[in-house]
């Protein structure tokens, strides 16, 4: 039985505990500082053991992971590196699902010699969103454009943000506060976030898109000298970008990001009827042709374990349980530092928890949106 380490306990940490508890194949031990969340979690069911300490100090992180198979990382980002220390050091396969640049760019450091595989970026974007754009890429004899757009937004928007908190707090003020990596007029460059805001359709509804950071992963610099134009972009609906940037630029709270966390997780609610949505397009040369190819997919809350999740919930958790799986039967490479780019489409939604991007609509009657 595999014996897997789950650090935070939070929305995405206690799916992905329970999406590996409710296999049979997994004995999972999900660490948190806070009791009271492991409880919450389902710590103490059965194959899910809860242990309550401090997650940044990677000593001691090690000696409580060892013995483990894998660490897989559901921390806020600001604990990436001290959890990635901690699994180098327990010898452990490691697994995140950071958008941070900068954490990144550590792991990778981590993963240069190691006897485990270091896997970082896990997730939906930075993650699933590169295993997609990936798959469309080798269709191409030559690359022109390729753009990627993720959100994960609520069906029934009733504020003036047009949106409701469905993950990490943390994750969604960093990304709209770093540097974006994005590769223009064949020059990779730093771009920044909230910014090149547009317009487009899906299903006849409109949606705006801007800059955001981290979403890209690995690609820039896979893509580097072979592309003209790459980026990444948050999908959210119309006036979102305009009224963030108020509050980041304009009082200046990007440089008080607590304050701002605050004002969002008491003011804004968080909801189980959200939607995640996934546009990929890819244009270039094929066979002399200019063509254009686009990947879209729409994933809806729905039910898990007996249990509806969030659309968000269960396409990050789901995600990170796929390259585990691929991981253990020997699928991807077993050590150093492995790109989402390293992992196949087809076998991704193969998975049993890959599956999960397969088109799902039970938490909610069909309406129009």
């Amino acid at each position: 039985m595999r014996k897997v380490c789950v650090i935070g306990a939070g929305k995405i940490g206690a799916t992905v505990a329970g999406l590996l508890a409710d296999t049979g194949d997994d004995e999972v031990l999900l660490v948190d500082r806070d009791p009271d969340t492991l409880a919450e979690a389902g710590a103490g069911r059965p194959r899910i053991t809860g242990a309550a300490m401090p997650v940044g100090d990677p000593q001691a992180l090690s000696a409580q992971i060892s013995g483990a198979f894998a660490v897989v990382n559901c921390a806020p980002y600001h604990l990436t590196t001290a959890v990635a220390r901690a699994a180098r050091a327990a010898n452990a396969h490691y697994l995140d699902l950071t958008e941070d640049v900068a954490s990144s760019r550590i792991v990778r450091e981590l993963a240069d010699g190691a006897p485990c595989a270091f896997i970082p970026q896990c997730g939906l974007a930075p993650g699933f969103i590169t295993i997609a754009a990936w798959d469309l890429i080798q269709h191409f004899d030559q690359l022109h454009d390729v753009r990627l757009r993720v959100g994960a937004l609520p069906r029934y928007p009733s504020n003036a943000l047009n949106y409701n908190l469905t993950w990490s707090t943390d994750g969604v003020i960093n990304e709209y506060c770093e540097p974006c990596e994005a590769i223009v007029d064949g020059r990779l460059r730093e771009t920044p976030a909230l910014e090149a805001c547009e317009a487009f359709a899906l299903d006849g509804v409109t949606y705006e898109a801007f800059n955001t950071s981290g979403g890209l992963g690995t690609l820039c610099h896979t893509l580097d000298g072979r592309v003209r134009n790459l980026n990444y972009k948050t999908i959210r609906y119309p006036g979102h970008a305009a009224i963030m940037k108020a509050l980041l630029h304009d009082l200046n709270l990007r440089n008080r990001r607590e304050v701002l966390k605050d004002i969002l997780e008491n003011s804004v609610p968080s909801t189980l009827q959200d939607v995640v949505i996934v546009f990929v397009t890819v244009s270039g040369m094929k066979q002399g042709h200019l063509v254009q190819e686009t990947y879209v997919n729409k994933v809806y809350a729905q039910a898990v374990g007996g249990e509806i999740r969030s659309a968000i919930q269960v396409t990050t958790a789901g995600a990170i349980c796929a390259v585990l799986d691929l991981l253990t039967e020997g699928r991807l490479p077993q050590s150093g530092f492995v790109r989402q780019e390293d992992i196949p489409l087809g076998a991704f939604l193969a998975n049993r928890f890959g599956r999960v991007y397969a088109p799902h609509d039970v938490a909610a009657p069909a309406a129009a949106e």
